[in-house]
């Protein structure tokens, strides 16, 4: 049985099931419902918890399997827990899990928790996943999502009792916060209990209200970005956040050549996708043939009717350029320095993202309008 996050504490008021799997590449969550559960199951008497940490192709799943059997003399009940870190338990593993799953069925003495990290389509489908679905809760914890950010902290200060001011200044404020916690849930957490500790609620009823320079003064700069994610934003346009993006990426220490791959990767991808059209493929079909879909689908959507064939052309050319350049060559009239030249090709597909498709498309932009796009 699959479960939103959200409604896990209305289920439990239903009572404890004895298998519940976590999946998702978000510690702060996965941490959090993990919590929950075990909270849950401590106040109805599972007072002995075993970890076992599957490390390896070797791993030996005999003592997993003896301990959901055996209790010791000092508790009725128990806690299994059970962490995959790679998401392979491999062919013994899946093997096992299915046992598990199958002897969880009526075990009211054992709670048995599967922890693992984000599954793949593959893994999804796989005997010993849909054994854990089948006989169990799933609980899937994906990160929050940039849009969604603001919200999810606002509703996280609300719980310590604060609150930023009504209007624009708030919304201000959550942005701010938003964009210096943005990709790291965990610290954002921090930072949230770091204001509730500097600015404490003394009656409930009446939430402490920050203000702007508040949030400002304590919240640290500790965003975390990834080259998927600054792929997103260059095609919704959004420039400062991709300047922002890839400054902490060069902060991070990330290699050049894979932001370039990931901008060149996208730049590809709507070549081969406009070049589908003009054949005379529907849009829906060309993005499906070049593997486009989720949340890049829709940005496709919107930003392939705004450039024309020879946009892309020299776009692509653009691309090949600072490939050279992040490999040490140098070409004329590019900066030198790789991260320079990815922060203008990120500007250049960037800024051609953030054109109106409402009477400017890009095949009916003038060529003018178009050769100054790519020269900025």
């Amino acid at each position: 049985m699959q479960l939103a996050s959200a409604q896990l504490f209305e289920h439990l008021q239903r009572g404890l099931k004895s298998l519940y799997t976590l999946y998702g590449d978000e510690p702060l969550l996965v941490q959090e419902c993990a919590d929950t559960l075990r909270a849950h199951a401590r106040q109805i008497g599972h007072t002995e918890r075993t970890v076992h940490t599957v490390a390896g192709a070797h791993f030996d799943w005999s003592e997993v399997l003896a301990s959901g059997g055996s209790l010791s003399l000092f508790a009725d009940k128990q806690i299994v827990e059970i962490r995959i870190p790679s998401g392979k338990p491999g062919k013994d593993g899946s093997v096992a899990l299915q046992q598990i799953a199958e002897r969880a069925q009526g075990d009211d003495a054992t709670l048995t928790l599967v922890l693992l990290p984000k599954l793949d389509s593959l893994s999804t489908k796989s005997a010993w996943f849909g054994a854990l679905e089948s006989f169990g809760v799933t609980l899937r914890l994906d990160p929050v999502d940039r849009r969604h950010l603001p919200a999810w902290i606002a509703q996280r200060l609300q719980q310590h009792s604060l609150q930023v001011a009504p209007g624009e200044e708030g919304q201000r404020t959550l942005h701010f916060f938003a964009e210096r916690v943005e990709g790291n849930l965990l610290a954002a957490h921090q930072e949230i209990q770091k204001l509730a500790l500097l600015y404490p609620t003394l009656n409930p009823r009446q939430p402490t209200v920050l203000s702007f320079d508040q949030v400002e003064n304590a919240v640290l700069n500790v965003a975390r970005y990834d080259v998927f994610k600054l792929s997103e934003a260059v095609l919704a346009g959004q420039g400062l956040r991709v300047a922002r993006m890839l400054d902490g990426l060069q902060a991070e220490g990330e290699s050049e050549v894979l932001v370039h791959w990931a901008l060149a990767e996208d730049i590809r991808s709507l070549k081969r996708v406009k070049d589908a059209m003009a054949a005379g493929r529907p849009l829906p079909m060309a993005l499906r043939e070049n593997r486009v879909w989720g949340a890049k689908e829709k940005l496709f959507e919107r930003v392939l009717p705004q450039i024309d064939e020879a946009t892309l052309a020299k776009l692509l050319q653009s691309a090949h350029k600072v490939d050279g350049i992040v490999k040490g060559l140098k070409q004329p009239d590019w900066p030198t320095g790789g991260w320079q030249s990815l922060h203008r090709l990120a500007g250049m597909l960037c800024s051609l993202c953030t054109m109106p498709a409402n009477g400017a498309r890009g095949q009916n932009m003038p060529a003018g309008q178009r050769t100054s796009a790519l020269q900025r």
